[in-house]
């Protein structure tokens, strides 16, 4: 009987978790997900996220003094950040056109929006900001009452917590020098960078800097180094396969958790959740799986003739169906780069290097969303952005990105300095909160997959692609491999 592949067990572990969590959610079992399943899940996370900073330690190192050549480093790192960059913009302006295409915050009932837009003055006037289009709902003498009945609402609600720390967290990122990204790049203490996943850039800047010194010291002395490197590294990799075994009975208790926190004992809060943010998630949707399905097998077949359409997909399974239940680039890390390396056929020299800056820099996904969540924010507050807010938020998106940790959610912080520089309110970041677990996890997939084709983009170009067909890419997480 032929084996089945690991993507389709993690599959069917999806809808396993899924079912169980709507099933215990109607049983009132809910509590019980929650503390005797769900940590299984946060287990699961841990363990790639334990193996992902070591594995990106040691790859950028071995990868680096592997390529023996300063030279062909250099012209590798620029290439990798130029093409992340044209991704980037082609993400966010793939979400521009679709939500001004749909204008899914229009299709809310004018009500309820002209509610929403005298709170965006009552909000706007109150923190001494213009309004954006000029407009005035709170001088319109037909809506005297309801202004009136509305300042008294505004006044008397509390923010969430979980929405004030995010907002606190985005006033000290804009609070920062120009220059701080760059000083944040490079660690005063590599343990503590070693200790937080969140410090991912400082390890790679570790990581390049032993790498580069070690192409300048005698052959001799450099070889026990890289050889240490080598063996540690294959222990880690190692670690992948061992941990990928159990992936499927992980991730289902992911889902049946996630669902289950969402749900409670009512299933009905999960159908309202998403009846209310309807067209808004639909809309993120059909960008995020355009981008899967469509714009980067496009880019791959223009740069790259040799893998296939469904070629691509098969290699990248696995990685794809881990992404989508982690909702972590980082922890994925280690399976993307087993993929890349043992089933697209890239060069352990590039997807060493390429891969771990990708996970850190590279947020297609995010930056879509994010474009997305501005505007139909503004549409549900009926305000009209112009095309130079618009493109304010293409350069904000694309640099908000780049500081977006590969965590999960992390991108809602970086949404709110977003909504700051075009003058939105960041607390509207609670509106879209109860979808965004779910979009999360097709954001993520994005960033592997965008991940995936530029590594193997950039190993083309270097002539270090040696793609073959795999008939069971699941094998190369097999414990004898």
């Amino acid at each position: 009987m032929k084996k089945l592949a690991l993507h389709w067990k993690i599959l069917i572990g999806m809808v396993l978790g899924i079912i169980w969590a709507l099933l215990s959610s109607s049983l009132g079992w809910s509590a019980f997900t929650i503390n005797w399943i769900d940590p299984f899940g946060t287990i699961f996370i841990n363990l790639l996220k334990l193996i992902a900073v070591p594995l990106v330690l040691f790859s950028i190192i071995g990868g680096v003094a592997n390529i023996g050549d300063p030279a062909s480093l250099g012209r590798m790192g620029g290439k990798t950040l130029l093409i992340y960059l044209l991704t980037t913009i082609m993400a966010i302006s793939l979400g521009l056109l679709l939500v001004n295409t749909l204008k899914p915050g229009k299709l809310i009932d004018d009500n309820s929006r002209i509610d929403n837009r005298i709170h965006y003055e009552i909000w706007a006037t109150s923190q001494g900001h213009e309004i954006k289009d000029g407009i005035n709902y709170l001088k319109d003498p037909n809506l005297k009452d309801r202004v009136q009945d509305i300042s008294k609402l505004s006044n008397s609600q509390l923010s969430e917590v979980s929405v004030s720390d995010k907002i606190e967290n985005a006033k000290k990122q804009e609070q920062v020098s120009p220059l701080q990204p760059l000083v944040d790049i490079v660690p005063e203490n590599f343990v503590a960078a070693l200790s937080n996943n969140g410090l991912m850039l400082q390890i790679i800047f570790f990581a390049l800097f032993f790498g580069v010194c070690l192409l300048f010291i005698d052959k001799d002395k450099s070889q026990p180094v890289l050889n240490l490197v080598d063996g540690i590294n294959e222990v880690f990799l190692k670690m992948v396969d061992l941990v990928m075994q159990a992936a499927p009975f992980f991730v289902f208790a992911l889902l049946a958790g996630v669902v289950s926190k969402m749900a409670g004992n009512d299933i009905g809060k999960v159908i309202e959740i998403f009846k209310g943010l309807s067209w808004y998630s639909l809309t993120v949707l059909i960008g995020l799986l355009l981008m899967i399905f469509v714009v980067y097998p496009g880019i791959l077949k223009l740069f790259v003739k040799k893998i296939p359409y469904l070629g691509f997909f098969k290699a990248m399974g696995p990685a794809q169906t881990l992404a989508f239940s982690t909702s972590s680039s980082a922890a994925t890390l280690p399976v993307t780069m087993e993929c890349v390396e043992q089933n697209l056929g890239v060069d352990k020299k590039v997807s060493s290097f390429v891969l771990p800056i990708g996970a850190t820099v590279n947020m297609d996904g995010t930056s879509l969303y994010q474009a997305v969540a501005v505007i139909f924010l503004a549409q549900l507050h009926m305000i009209d952005l112009t095309f130079s807010q618009q493109l304010t938020i293409v350069l904000t998106t694309t640099l908000a990105s780049i500081g977006s940790a590969a965590v999960p959610s992390a991108g809602l912080v970086m949404l709110i300095v977003v909504l700051n520089s075009v003058g939105l309110n960041p607390a509207w970041i609670a509106i879209i909160f109860p979808v965004d677990r779910i979009l999360d996890m097709f954001r993520t997939v994005v960033n592997v997959t965008g991940d995936s084709i530029v590594c193997s983009i950039i190993a083309d170009g270097e002539n270090m692609l040696h793609y073959e067909t795999t008939e069971n890419p699941s094998e190369t997480f097999d414990l004898e491999s």
